[in-house]
């Protein structure tokens, strides 16, 4: 049988990591995991979509996840596949329009 995994935990902690990186702290761990594992939480747990991503050179790859109530989270993911969350929060604003048109689209 399956286990049932709770995400409320992940957004406690993400949101304690996001504190502690505010303050620079030595000691600020990341929530990591297999990607498809982190994506299927934020979907099943948030609602939410991936509205982005970007490479970070050859290093890693930084994916926005999105809800409709305005949740977001930035997901990263590393050369070898390890797939952590980065920071999170609420008030998510879509400026696509201005992205669009700061890249001549």
């Amino acid at each position: 049988m399956a286990h049932k995994f709770s995400f409320r935990w992940i957004r406690m902690a993400a949101i304690g990591t996001a504190l502690a990186l505010s303050t620079l702290s030595a000691e600020a761990q990341f929530i990591c995991g297999g990607h498809s594992d982190l994506v299927a939480g934020l979907a099943q747990a948030f609602q939410q979509k991936q509205i982005g991503y970007g490479v970070v050179g050859r290093a890693a790859i930084v994916e926005i996840y999105v809800s409709a109530s305005g949740t977001w989270t930035m997901l990263v993911t590393d050369v070898q596949g390890r797939s952590c969350i980065f920071a999170t929060g609420d008030g998510w604003e879509n400026t696509v329009s201005v992205t669009a048109t700061a890249h001549g689209i």
